[in-house]
């Protein structure tokens, strides 16, 4: 009798044994709508390299680039459905979710990507990560694009250049108050209508990064392109409450620290890119890069700052405080 237990016990033993090795390790789906060679891309390759170098067997990261689950206006709704467990849309795309992060959207807030960087590592900055939790998500981290300029197929040097003149933007109330402020007319229409909206002239211009004109090749269908830095284009990148608070606990940090290591990468590839690619649009000799003079700037400026008054019910003025006093 007492073998018969002895070998039950084992047997029980060897198939609990067997049962936790066959596990499937955690899935994590990664989706976002560039290509791999990009910033956010490389990010998210680096992200996948950390997780399964470190928890090997444990937790698998899928990433599917170029829109090939979800474009960003549908992947936050996918991922509440749990059909997708990380992304990074860019900030102006929680306007459903959190007013708060229009702050990203308030033209000439900051005056460059290290004021951006310290207002985002600041308290402020990192209670706003939290904003999106009554929702069910979860901000995880800022990854960088850049400083948005203007293009146009005329040069747009003052505010009054602008006038009548139709920009496309993305789909943010801040955004189209933005230039309405300078007479201009905003659309809104999905990135991946840029260029044939440029191409047949049924907009005059748009508002991206230097990384974004070169990759999507839009400086090639506009005359000119003024160099503002009048904006922020960054990203969110973000999970389900859900999700991440059901990961194991001892699991959870590792993912957090790996996420974290690699969006600093990202975010340097980020700036370097930034350079080179607005070099190359120079190089190129098919869009002349307009610098403007302080004075045009303080145009701009004085033309544009009424929007922050404007949603600043919205955003909070303190908040709006922080990011000014990043500047400094």
């Amino acid at each position: 009798m007492k073998n018969l237990k002895h070998m039950l016990v084992t047997a029980i033993a060897s198939l609990t044994l067997a049962t936790a090795s066959w596990a499937a390790p955690i899935e994590i789906k990664f989706s976002h709508v560039v290509a791999e060679n990009t910033p956010k891309g490389q990010m998210a390759l680096k992200f996948k390299e950390l997780v399964e170098e470190r928890l090997p067997g444990k937790v698998e990261v899928k990433v599917f680039p170029n829109s090939q689950l979800f474009g960003d206006n549908k992947v936050l709704e996918a991922m509440l459905l749990g059909d997708v467990q990380i992304a990074a849309p860019s900030l102006s795309k929680f306007d459903a979710y959190t007013k708060s992060l229009q702050i990203f959207d308030l033209p000439f807030l900051f005056d460059d990507m290290t004021a951006v960087e310290k207002f985002q590592q600041s308290p402020k900055g990192q209670e706003l990560l939290g904003a999106i939790e009554k929702k069910g998500l979860v901000g995880l981290g800022y990854l960088h694009n850049g400083m948005k300029q203007i293009s146009a197929n005329k040069p747009i040097i003052t505010p009054e250049d602008a006038n009548g003149q139709k920009f496309r933007i993305q789909t943010s109330d801040v955004l189209a108050a933005q230039f309405e402020a300078v007479g201009a007319i905003p659309v809104k229409k999905p990135f991946s209508e840029v260029f044939t909206l440029l191409q047949t002239k049924a907009i005059d211009g748009q508002e991206n990064t230097w990384s974004n004109m070169y990759s999507k090749k839009f400086f090639e269908v506009q005359s000119h392109i003024t160099e503002t830095n009048h904006g922020v284009l960054d990203y969110l990148v973000v999970t389900s409450k859900e999700f991440w608070m059901t990961l194991p606990e001892d699991i959870r940090p590792i993912i957090k620290k790996s996420l974290d290591e690699a969006i600093l990468v990202g975010n340097r590839i980020a700036q370097k890119k930034a350079d080179d690619d607005r070099q190359a649009i120079i190089d190129s000799g098919r869009s002349q890069v307009i610098s403007i003079s302080k004075e045009a700037r303080l145009k701009w400026i004085a033309a544009m700052k009424p929007v922050w008054e404007q949603f600043s019910h919205e955003i909070g003025a303190d908040m709006i405080g922080a990011a000014v006093e990043a500047n400094n």
